[in-house]
């Protein structure tokens, strides 16, 4: 994104976008979606997550 406000939400739409931005498969990237194992949710049918809280998910410490 070109001169983003730090204040705007960088949204990902469909689950090809976030399996990109996490580095897995489209059909593990469903599987965590669909099991609750990342940050995101269904909006009008459509998986959305932010930008942020992914990177934030995959640099916390593992439990």
């Amino acid at each position: 994104m070109h001169n983003t406000p730090a204040n705007q939400i960088d949204l990902l739409w469909e689950v090809d976008e976030i399996s990109r931005v996490i580095g897995r498969t489209r059909r593990q990237t469903f599987h965590m979606l669909k099991n609750g194992q990342l940050p995101a949710k269904k909006v009008g049918g459509r998986w959305v997550a932010e930008r942020s809280a992914l990177v934030r998910f995959f640099l916390e410490p593992a439990e």
